[in-house]
């Protein structure tokens, strides 16, 4: 009996101390500071193209006549919501974040997938900005859920392409980052219609995309919305910009980001990357943008390699300032 009962104590102890740790992992990041120089200038004025970013792959294009905005995620439910609770999109964090970003009327919200932290918001932000939906079927079955009509919505498959405006965008086949829980292949679907509130894993990934943005101007942009890959995916696009999705990058190995950095960058002949997906998303955008705790990623590892890749390759490496406009060529 007292074997057991020390047995028992000790287990008890073990789980305290691995729940200690737990908690301890979840609040220790890499800081933001020694990335400040890296940070684009904000633009003033207009006449030009700008980008606008909202954290995690939400980024707002506009050439002063047409705009449209990836995802779209403002709610950022924090971590024990995400885990314990069922979650749904708050209403005034989109207003904020709309607001913030100086938008009224978009012409599309474009998902990058269908996850909770790409597109559990984008069915709201459309309509309240009377955006047309954009994506797969598991974004269609989003919208579905929130009511949407069908006219105010356009599936897309790999090879599609979408014209608004001076902008076209071609989607391209490409994969979630590999995560403890996925290996980085294509995800279940949506495949029935979704209403909020649920649980955050009912936000299956679905397809997930490289999005190839030109502009009549002869600007091109590449939104890498996921830090997965396909290789050769990419061969023979153009891109003078990269937005690269760097979500549990920092958890792989220094070969990964350089194929990372090979099959996406260095593919599409970019003159400047700029990481996103690298803040911390459970917490709320009326706070300063930290980086995802050590517990789900190293955002130092993954800059240190990018810095010394972008600099191998004479490409530039910039971070975006949080709402504020800037200019995204070099």
């Amino acid at each position: 009996m007292r074997e057991a009962k020390a047995g028992l104590a000790a287990l008890t102890v073990l789980i305290a101390l691995a729940a200690a740790l737990l908690v301890i992992q979840s609040h220790r990041r890499p800081p933001i500071a020694p990335y400040a120089v890296l940070g684009l200038a904000h633009l003033q004025g207009g006449g030009q193209i700008r980008v606008r970013f909202a954290g995690v792959t939400t980024l707002l294009f506009d050439d002063g006549e047409t705009a449209f905005m990836t995802d779209g995620f403002f709610s950022r439910p924090g971590l024990t919501s995400v885990l314990f609770s069922r979650i749904a999109p708050d209403e005034r964090a989109i207003d904020a974040g709309l607001a913030s970003l100086g938008i009224r009327r978009l012409a599309a919200v474009v998902t990058m997938h269908a996850h909770y932290d790409h597109a559990m918001d984008a069915p709201l932000v459309a309509r309240k900005t009377g955006a047309l939906l954009v994506g797969d079927e598991s974004t269609m079955n989003l919208g579905r859920g929130a009511g949407l009509a069908a006219g105010s919505m356009r599936k897309v498959s790999a090879g599609d392409t979408i014209e608004l405006g001076q902008w076209r965008m071609t989607f391209i086949a490409s994969r979630h980052a590999p995560t403890p829980f996925s290996d980085g292949m294509p995800g279940e679907r949506i495949d029935a219609p979704l209403t909020p509130p649920a649980r955050a894993t009912a936000w299956r990934e679905g397809e997930t995309w490289s999005l190839l943005v030109e502009h009549r101007s002869g600007r091109s942009y590449l939104v890498q919305g996921s830090a997965g890959f396909i290789k050769g995916a990419l061969s023979g696009r153009k891109a003078d910009v990269v937005f690269l999705g760097v979500g549990a990058v920092g958890k792989q190995t220094p070969d990964y980001r350089a194929r990372l950095w090979a099959e996406v960058p260095k593919a599409v002949g970019a003159k400047r990357v700029i990481p996103v997906h690298w803040d911390d998303f459970w917490q709320a955008l009326d706070h300063p943008l930290q980086a995802m705790p050590y517990l789900a990623d190293d955002f130092a590892a993954t800059m240190d390699d990018l810095a010394r890749l972008a600099a191998a390759n004479g490409v530039d490496l910039r971070l975006p300032p949080l709402f504020a406009p800037f200019d995204p060529s070099p």
